[in-house]
């Protein structure tokens, strides 16, 4: 993945822009990576992709429910917090 430094991105907006039709560019701020441009159709498949898992799981969460498969929330916040799931 190319990078380029945010003062470059600002500058070179316009060329930015071609590239990431092409693959991602990385933005890097004080030389630490704080963005990531894509391309419109990179975006469009990703939110599907995104779309598709969340109705997986509200999908699973239903015959989680039906079958009864479920856990108790106060036990379960509890176990988070005490860090069991880290």
């Amino acid at each position: 993945m190319d990078a380029l430094s945010a003062n470059k991105a600002k500058t070179q907006f316009g060329d930015m822009l071609l590239k990431a039709q092409r693959a991602p560019i990385q933005i890097n701020k004080n030389g630490k990576p704080v963005a990531v441009v894509i391309s419109m159709d990179e975006y469009e498949s990703l939110e599907t992709l995104r779309l598709k898992l969340l109705q997986s799981r509200a999908a699973q969460a239903c015959v989680d429910i039906e079958t009864g498969n479920t856990a108790d929330g106060e036990a379960f916040l509890n176990e988070l917090r005490s860090g069991q799931y880290d």
